[in-house]
């Protein structure tokens, strides 16, 4: 079942069942019980206390985070804010991103398409396609990200799904002795020999998914920020300089 599914069901008044039962003493044993009855494959990575007294943290696989009470009878999805010296700053996505640069930091370089300066300063990681236009132009900026001291590091993303003419693209492109000239080949509309190798591009396009990945380009930078869709050079550079 979908999260947005599952929290349309809480939102609504969250088992019943449970609201008749008295709720276990530990929180983290609650909250489980709750949303395994919904969902007995959801992946909970771990239960925590809140900055807000009496509401935990639910933190789920690939970085999504649900509100719940103690007992594991009321839960939101949404962004908690924290106000301080005259700022907001969102807690949610501080927590998302957290669990974001650990996933991508768990996959080895060695599974992914590396463009690097002599001595990087930062990095980000860009999930990609073949045949998508403003990864095309993404791709001849490298040289410009590089020479401002960013590693791109791509990771595989067929948006049209796993039979499609972007995965056998992205599988070529794996499958390649020189996996940098076949990915610049690929982005400057080349046409590739077919690949079969043993590749990762099925596991990182699930890798995506999982971590709210929905279209292309699809940028990390090093602390696990998601920034949706291509910027220019300088400005993500930037961007990249300024979270590493």
């Amino acid at each position: 079942m979908r999260l947005c599914k599952i929290v349309s069901v809480v939102a609504l008044g969250l088992l019943g069942n449970f609201a008749l039962a008295a709720a276990p003493a530990d929180p983290d044993q609650a909250i489980r019980q709750s949303l395994k009855s919904i969902d007995p494959d959801m992946k909970i990575e771990a239960i925590a206390e809140s900055p807000l007294t009496g509401v935990f943290e639910v933190h789920l696989q690939g970085g999504r985070v649900l509100y719940s009470s103690a007992d594991g009878q009321y839960m939101l999805q949404g962004f908690l804010y924290q106000f301080k010296n005259g700022q907001a700053l969102n807690l949610t996505e501080q927590v998302k991103s957290k669990a974001i640069a650990k996933e991508i930091n768990a996959v080895p370089l060695s599974e992914m398409v590396v463009f690097a300066p002599k001595a990087p300063k930062t990095h980000i990681t860009v999930f990609t396609d073949t045949d998508c236009g403003y990864c095309q132009k993404l791709h001849r900026e490298v040289p410009e990200l590089n020479r401002l001291g960013v590693e791109v590091r791509y990771m595989a993303f067929p948006r049209q799904g796993l039979a499609s003419n972007g995965y056998n693209g992205l599988v070529s492109v794996w499958c390649a002795k020189d996996r940098q000239a076949a990915m610049t080949a690929v982005k400057a509309r080349k046409e590739l020999p077919p690949g079969t190798c043993e590749n990762p591009v099925a596991k990182q396009y699930e890798l995506g998914q999982l971590i709210g990945i929905d279209g292309t380009p699809a940028i990390v930078l090093a602390n696990g920020e998601l920034i949706p869709g291509y910027r220019p050079a300088p400005e993500l550079a930037k961007l990249a300089l300024e979270a590493k």
